[in-house]
C-alpha cells in the first residue's frame, strides 16, 4: 500500500511562491503516477498537474508556465512549485497516487482504486 502525507501550504501573498510536497510511503511508490488536484471552497475538485513513472508531466491551462511539478525517487517526493500565485489559486491541495499500468502485476497490494492524501490548505491574500 501507499500513503500519501501532504505538507508546504499556507499563506503567501499574490504574486508569491510556494512549494507543496507530497511524501509517499512504501517502496513501490515509483510505481505509481502522481498528480495534484485541488479544491476551493464551493467548487469542484480541479486537476491540477501530473508526474508519471518516467517523469513526464503534464499541467491544467490555469497553471502552465506558473506551477511545475517533480519527483524525487530517492525520497519517495513529488514536489510541486508554485509561483506567481493568484487569489484564485487558494484551495486544499491533494495528491493522488495511481499506479501505473505498465507495472500492474508489481503491486499485489494495489486494489485500483488510487490512493489520496489528506491535503493541504493554500491560502492566497495580502
Amino acid at each position: 500500500q501507499v500513503h500519501l502525507v501532504e505538507s508546504g501550504g499556507g499563506l503567501v501573498q499574490p504574486g508569491g511562491s510556494l512549494t507543496l510536497s507530497c511524501a509517499g510511503s512504501g517502496d513501490r511508490f515509483g510505481l505509481y503516477n502522481v498528480d495534484w488536484y485541488r479544491q476551493a471552497p464551493g467548487k469542484q475538485r480541479e486537476w491540477v498537474a501530473q508526474i508519471n513513472v518516467e517523469f513526464d508531466t503534464s499541467y491544467a491551462d490555469s497553471v502552465k508556465g506558473r506551477f511545475s511539478i517533480s519527483r524525487d525517487r530517492f525520497t519517495d517526493t513529488v514536489y510541486l512549485q508554485m509561483n506567481s500565485l493568484k487569489p484564485e489559486d487558494a484551495a486544499v491541495y491533494s495528491c493522488r497516487a495511481e499506479l501505473d499500468a505498465s507495472f500492474a502485476d508489481y503491486d499485489p497490494t494495489y486494489s485500483g482504486v488510487p490512493y489520496w492524501g489528506e491535503g493541504t490548505l493554500v491560502t492566497v491574500s495580502s
